[in-house]
């Protein structure tokens, strides 16, 4: 008598076996993104051709013909339009890092001042929070810009808050610090400070986990930070100069100048962020176990002790993961300087460039994969970080 034959066995095809099938729908599936992207590049090479537009990355190289409001490096209107997308990279870049230093701080601040026994402070913080995180983001910028920093009066009857320092429609005019002989010096004992004082730090970490032993490794740090470049000041000489802005009636010469599309976008996305991240802190710290406070209560340690050495760091593995993808939306966020004409990434390389050259494909690739190069460099290194600062079982 024959025996049955099992469905699915044996090296033919069969539509019954589960792992020919999952390849023949994964080729399918394949086949059909290649079909659409061929139909898609076919379809843009055809109206290229038809509205007369050539394709490729020359045009970095043509001359831009248009100036840029603040430039980090030397332009002008006879630069490239490569030169064009340096500046405003390098502008996105200034906004997003300050905003995230400032917004990461300001954000912990709030965080802990939501826990204050303080009940004034606490619902202080409270407040901020639900104002800051209930309000659209471009609202904000609007509100900044327009609302407070473009009524300023004029250069001839700017606010002067402090000698040298002037506040008008022009933005914020400060010092500019020229650098002098003793530049070097002193720079150079600030950044053998600075190395010193984090390796100190290191080594304190490390003692106080082989013996239980603190040492104020933060304050021999800072006096450290402080020493040495006042002792390269007394022996280099002055390191720099103070420029002063010379106010006339129209403008400023000299000194240097924060305008207000920046301080407006540094302001609006700093406070915006730091309403949620303070939510991060908050959450993190009310994860810890009560017990970790009463513990270290018992032992005599103060509140603050106790927030820095028992609740922050168990806290972290909590805050890390959600505090990346906050610092990753503020970096995505700041593209909406257009709409208060900072000129950032969006606004002179994706808008006046790609006006001027009508390279869209190849302008919006590019900028796409800034922003993508940008987010997976962040979430690399706080990934990183993540792995340093997790709880490790013994």
């Amino acid at each position: 008598m024959q025996k049955p034959v099992k469905r699915g066995s044996g090296m033919g095809f069969s539509w019954y076996n589960p792992r020919l099938r999952s390849i023949v729908y994964q080729a399918g599936v394949l086949a059909a993104v290649i079909l659409i992207i061929w139909f898609f590049a076919t379809t843009a090479q055809q109206n290229l051709a038809r509205l007369n537009i050539s394709t490729g990355f020359g045009f970095l190289e043509t001359t831009a013909g248009f100036g840029v409001i603040q430039t980090l490096i030397p332009y002008t209107e006879q630069s490239s339009y490569g030169r064009a997308f340096l500046v405003g990279l390098l502008n996105t870049l200034v906004v997003a890092v300050i905003g995230i230093v400032l917004s990461t701080l300001l954000g912990f601040v709030v965080g802990v001042a939501r826990l204050s026994r303080n009940w004034l402070l606490a619902k202080i913080a409270a407040g901020y929070v639900e104002l800051m995180r209930n309000i659209p983001l471009l609202l904000q910028l609007f509100f900044w810009y327009f609302a407070v920093l473009r009524p300023l009066p004029g250069p001839a009857d700017s606010l002067e808050a402090l000698p040298g320092v002037f506040l008008s429609n022009r933005g914020l005019i400060l010092p500019d610090p020229v650098p002098d002989a003793g530049a070097g010096l002193f720079f150079g004992a600030l950044a053998v400070a600075l190395a010193a004082g984090i390796v100190l730090v290191r080594w304190a970490r490390m003692r106080q986990k082989a013996t239980g032993q603190l040492f104020p490794a933060w304050r021999v740090a800072g006096a450290l930070v402080v020493v040495l470049p006042a002792l390269a000041w007394a022996i280099g000489g002055t390191p720099f100069h103070l420029e002063y802005a010379t106010r006339g009636d129209f403008d400023f010469s000299g000194g240097l100048r924060l305008l207000p599309e920046f301080v407006a976008l540094v302001l609006g996305l700093t406070l915006y962020t730091a309403a949620f991240i303070g939510e991060i802190v908050r959450a993190g710290i009310l994860s810890v176990d009560r017990g970790q406070g009463e513990a270290a209560a018992a032992l005599g340690l103060k509140d603050s002790t106790t927030l820095r050495l028992v609740a922050i760091p168990q806290a972290l593995r909590l805050i890390v993961p959600p505090l990346t993808s906050q610092i990753l939306n503020l970096t995505k966020n700041s593209s909406l300087a257009v709409a208060i004409a900072y000129p950032d990434l969006v606004a002179v390389f994706a808008g006046t460039v790609l006006n001027q050259t009508g390279q869209a494909i190849e302008v919006i690739a590019i900028t796409m994969a800034v922003y993508l190069t940008l987010s997976l460099s962040t979430s690399l290194a706080m990934n990183w970080y993540n792995a340093r600062v997790a709880l490790k079982e013994r």
